[in-house]
């Protein structure tokens, strides 16, 4: 893939792209008009070099951070050669020349844009905004196409040169590498997404739908009964369709004939957790009809990946709930019986502690629970099997099966089995245990209803596909012990804080999960209130009854 240095995650940089000839308007600092039009020598002369010895020329090659010069000249280079039309030579100015070269030809054959203007912003450090102006012609129907991008420069491993550092989110924002841009006649008719209500969502309005609205179009587009139009769209790539994600339309030339497709959203709700999410960063939230399975709210402050339906994290503290009923329907546990909760306790090699190291003497699994007692779970692992926890999460809670089909691409959780530590680990939510916010208020939906529903967000009957289900249900002692655990975290335990003022039949449960490399952990929060259940997280947010739990309380307190 020629030079390049990659960082451990993909940048999340806005592309721009260019077909044909290209005016570049310079803006901001870092270029000179000069620069870019004329005086001074031509982008292809080359200084001839003399002959040294190979260790001359290891010492010869640049090494260290980049310079401001290095960065604007480099990324003069790339800018310039694209707004010539040079393929080649913008694609031999990046540290991918193969893959650059296969999405600026496409920008131009497949996507038919031409007329492009480059306007760059203000360098920052090694990165250096754009922004892009173009014309998407398609026989005979054109329309005016304009977003932001950005590039960033690095220097090539062998040589020292600095390189743009290709991904495919140069030339447009939305893409992910491996996907390619494509005018035409879309294969998927558009559809028109409705509310439970009859209401259009649209992302304009609704801002964490568009990964919801993509995948509705992208399942029930042929069959919804509309016509397909004109468009300019990602066609997603092999690594992005095995992430789920879905195809996803830039630029209408002309409008198709929508289908229309009924969702199960609730408006009020979901502008209420439009507004929650907007408060805090990286959060997301779903809410739940413990009764159906109905999906009556899902929001992300982040709107390009939908964490909230997809996300796969460590869930904390919250997946105690599971265990707790795990550990009841095996007489390891008991709502008002004596359990321990020690400052320590060492299985598998793995020494584990509570939060601040405290401990609870004489306190009952209640107790316990409230509190969020890692040793009182850990403490169990002895007496368990290595599958327990894997077959309590598929067998009541109908979670880590693969086979969720909820109307849009959607993870639902992975529980593995494990031994020694891991397993340990996996009791609290850590180890490799995964979740996201539409598992977790399953979850709680499921100790508030007694019996797992598979969430939906479109009802079964529109395609007529089978629903997961759950191979048997708590006993009525263990649930009624559950439920009992969770009202009393609500009420008096780490939740209480969150879940003031929310009244009626409820229950809750926090968690924090910690990661490797954040400063502050994940905050996790899951709770029920009547036929309505709940659950968000907050990336590196810290304790999830300080972040998670307003935003999950205030839409239990919006009812639906």
């Amino acid at each position: 893939m020629g030079n390049r240095r990659r960082v451990a995650e993909r940048r999340k940089t806005k592309p721009a792209v260019v077909g044909g000839m290209i005016a570049v308007v310079v803006g901001g600092v870092g270029f000179g008009v000069y620069a870019l039009f004329g005086g001074g020598a031509a982008a292809d002369d080359r200084t001839q070099p003399t002959s040294a010895t190979a260790d001359d020329k290891a010492k010869d090659i640049p090494s260290g951070p980049l310079s401001a010069t290095e960065v604007t000249t480099a990324a003069q280079t790339f800018l310039r050669a694209w707004q010539q039309g040079k393929v080649a030579a913008a694609a031999a100015a990046t540290d991918d020349s193969k893959s650059a070269t296969a999405l600026l030809t496409g920008y131009i054959k497949d996507a038919h844009i031409t007329g492009v203007t480059l306007t760059a912003g203000t360098r920052t450090g090694d990165k250096v905004p754009f922004s892009v102006k173009g014309t998407v012609s398609y026989k005979g129907t054109e329309k005016p196409l304009a977003y932001d991008s950005a590039l960033t420069v690095v220097r090539g491993t062998s040589d020292g040169k600095p390189l743009v550092d290709w991904h495919s989110a140069v030339l447009h924002p939305d893409l992910q590498d491996g996907d390619t841009l494509v005018t035409g006649e879309s294969g998927t008719p558009p559809i028109k997404a409705v509310d439970r209500d009859g209401g259009e969502l649209t992302e304009a309005k609704y801002p964490s739908l568009g990964a919801v609205l993509d995948g509705l179009r992208e399942k029930y587009g042929k069959t919804a009964g509309g016509k397909a139009g004109i468009e300019l769209r990602v066609v997603r790539g092999k690594s992005a369709k095995s992430s789920k994600a879905s195809d996803k339309t830039l630029l209408e030339l002309s409008k198709g004939t929508p289908g229309t497709v009924k969702t199960t959203l609730n408006p009020t709700l979901q502008t209420a957790a439009e507004a929650q999410v907007a408060k805090k960063a990286r959060s997301s939230v779903v809410v739940l009809r413990p009764s159906t399975g109905e999906i009556l709210a899902v929001a992300n402050a982040s709107h390009g990946f939908n964490t909230a339906f997809q996300g796969s994290l460590a869930p904390g503290s919250t997946m105690k709930v599971i265990t707790s009923s795990l550990l009841i329907e095996k007489g390891l546990a008991s709502a008002d019986k004596a359990h321990p909760c020690p400052k320590y306790f060492t299985y598998g090699g793995w020494k584990f502690q509570n939060d601040d190291k405290f401990q609870i003497k004489g306190g009952t699994f209640k107790a316990s629970f409230a509190r969020s007692c890692n040793t009182a779970f850990i403490s169990q692992a002895p007496d368990l099997e290595n599958s327990d926890l894997t077959e309590q999460a598929q067998q009541v809670f109908g979670l880590s099966m693969n086979n969720w089909a909820i109307g849009v691409p959607s993870f639902d959780g992975s529980v593995p089995v494990q031994s020694a530590a891991q397993m340990a680990a996996s009791l609290i939510g850590q180890g490799a245990v995964r979740m996201n916010p539409l598992n977790m208020a399953s979850v709680s939906a499921t100790v508030e209803s007694g019996t797992f529903k598979q969430p939906y967000l479109v009802s079964p009957s529109v395609d007529n596909r089978t629903l997961a289900t759950a191979s048997r249900t708590m006993s009525a002692g263990t649930l009624s012990q559950l439920r009992e655990l969770m009202a009393y975290t609500a009420a008096y335990g780490t939740a209480a804080e969150a879940m003031s003022g929310v009244t009626g039949n409820v229950g809750a449960k926090t968690g924090s999960a910690e990661v490797d490399g954040q400063k502050k952990p994940n905050g996790w929060f899951t709770a029920y209130r009547g036929d309505l259940a709940a659950a968000g997280v907050v990336q590196q947010g810290g304790h999830g009854g300080d972040t998670a739990g307003p935003i999950v309380a205030s839409l239990l307190k919006t009812g639906g």
